[in-house]
């Protein structure tokens, strides 16, 4: 699993996303980098601008939210 989905379970959980294989990992991985604008498998600065996100404001969380929900399908 990626350094970070594990701390976004809620998120995952409301957007409606299990995270079950690794390729559905990758996926999830890739569309939460895409959703903050960061370079795919820059965990760090990903896991830094996501918390910012959900945690800051629930709007920016919603949108958040919604961004992976379509990216994953």
């Amino acid at each position: 699993m990626s350094c970070y989905l594990r701390h976004m379970k809620d998120v995952l959980d409301e957007a409606g996303i299990v995270v079950v294989t690794p390729a559905n990992r990758k996926q999830v991985d890739q569309a939460v980098h895409q959703a903050v604008g960061v370079a795919y498998k820059d965990c760090p600065t990903t896991w830094k601008k996501v918390k910012q996100d959900i945690t800051g404001d629930e709007n920016k969380r919603r949108a958040l939210i919604e961004q992976i929900k379509t990216a994953v399908g």
